[in-house]
């Protein structure tokens, strides 16, 4: 079976009146059959794909009309050379899928998980977001370095703690503290002072804490989990006022057939890529099940995306998950948390967004010339979107600079997929071998 790529404009219907959708795949046996797969919903009276561009256009073909199913087989057409119509097929291209689609047939409503898995969603305490990382560093000039050099600004610093910010909205997005090499956890923000309270008294729960020294002040309470990860929440911090002078240009790129930028010339200025906020984090645990229920059990943590192996009885077995904030209809990024099973216990990496591609390379640039160490990069997730770049920090934790990542909301499906190396990008140099260990 050939692949034979996409399919654009496909309707269902009539063309002049039917549903329209951007995407698709066909595929031939080389016998001069073409198998077409529209992926969208169709409605019980439609009866017909018409294909409205491309080597099919004008093509109609039958379909069974099954309501709000994703995948459907629409049928066959025979064409007079597909290997022509390969040829044409087969040119790399992009294309911004709708979430139910290309989440792919294997997906579940989030309410159906929760009742499937006995999720009480009123009783969870509320994350609202992402805040920032707390690291331990045995030199702290080290990291001050490394950290300015990788976008991040000195908020604040005393003799054994420095906080670094970006150009957002949160007062620091990054807590070092002076002392062995070790993970503090992520810091999320809190809906309430009664969620504080109520993670406190979690098992593996500490004392509240009022934040006397951190810039923007508030209190926190750090929770570990049955591993001994430490989670953080905080509540009542003041945010930062963003400065305009701070905030990146949007330039104008000029593509084939559309040049919006004339008369002006792209000039760039060498330098880190500056940070506007932390992404997400992510954990290597060896009891994948108890941690699993830890976190989406007690917080408002919701799966985006499972990532399974078959198991020799022809059970699937989760042995990964990349989870966001529910926070109902308001967009949230694709994930602030995930999680992979591993022989050891230990963190992945921290992940900060930096504004565009450019801004990305420039400081992938200036990194490599200041002499750190690359991990992997730079190359485009599956999972995500996310244009990614990977590093060593000074002490030897794996941090990551990332632009154009996808976002969801509660209508987004839970996807589910086989785990593997071909999963975690589409493009970019080959994964090393031990990125997942």
């Amino acid at each position: 079976m050939w692949d034979m790529g996409w399919i654009q404009d496909a309707h269902a219907g009539h063309p002049a009146c039917g549903t329209a959708v951007d995407v698709g795949r066909a595929s031939s046996d080389g016998s001069g059959t073409v198998t077409l797969r529209v992926f969208m919903p169709v409605q019980a009276n439609e009866e017909k794909i018409w294909i409205g561009r491309g080597p099919w256009r004008g093509v109609r073909a039958e379909c069974s009309a099954v309501p709000d199913i994703v995948l459907i087989e629409v049928g066959s057409i025979v064409v007079s050379s597909p290997r022509i119509i390969m040829a044409v097929q087969t040119r790399n291209q992009g294309a911004a899928v709708p979430d139910l689609i290309a989440v792919g047939h294997q997906q579940e409503n989030v309410e159906t998980w929760r009742a499937r898995n006995n999720i009480d969603f009123e009783n969870q305490i509320k994350l609202v977001k992402i805040a920032h990382m707390r690291y331990q560093h045995p030199d702290l000039e080290e990291i001050e370095q490394f950290l300015g050099d990788f976008g991040m600004t000195v908020a604040k610093k005393t003799d054994d703690e420095v906080w670094f910010r970006g150009y957002g909205s949160d007062q620091y997005v990054y807590h070092a503290l002076k002392g062995p090499k070790k993970f503090l956890g992520g810091t999320f923000l809190v809906e309430s002072y009664e969620d504080l309270e109520r993670a406190a008294r979690l098992p593996g729960g500490g004392e509240i804490q009022k934040l006397v020294d951190a810039p923007g002040g508030g209190f926190l309470v750090t929770v570990h989990d049955p591993e001994g990860f430490p989670i953080n929440l905080m509540h009542g911090q003041e945010a930062r006022e963003e400065s305009v002078d701070e905030q990146p240009k949007k330039l104008a790129y000029n593509f084939e057939n559309e040049k919006p930028r004339v008369r002006e010339f792209l000039r760039f200025k060498p330098g880190p890529a500056a940070v506007h906020k932390l992404g997400h984090y992510g954990l290597c645990v060896q009891e994948f099940s108890s941690e699993l229920d830890f976190y989406l059990k007690n917080f408002n943590l919701v799966p985006t995306d499972f990532l399974y192996v078959d198991e020799p009885d022809g059970t699937k077995k989760d042995v990964a998950i990349f989870a966001h904030i529910d926070r109902g209809d308001d967009y949230v990024d694709h994930h602030t948390f995930f999680m992979s099973t591993n022989k050891t216990s230990h963190v992945h990496h921290c992940s900060f967004e930096v504004h565009d591609y450019d801004t990305q390379m420039l400081g992938h640039q200036w990194l490599g010339e200041k002499g750190y160490e690359p991990v992997w990069g730079v190359g485009r997730h599956i999972l995500g979107s996310q244009i990614f770049d990977y590093w060593w920090d000074t002490s030897h934790n794996m941090i990551e600079h990332y632009i154009d990542g996808d976002v969801v909301n509660r209508k987004t499906p839970i996807g589910y997929s086989p785990a593997g190396d071909e999963s975690l990008a589409v493009w970019g140099p080959e994964v090393p071998s031990w990125f997942l260990h």
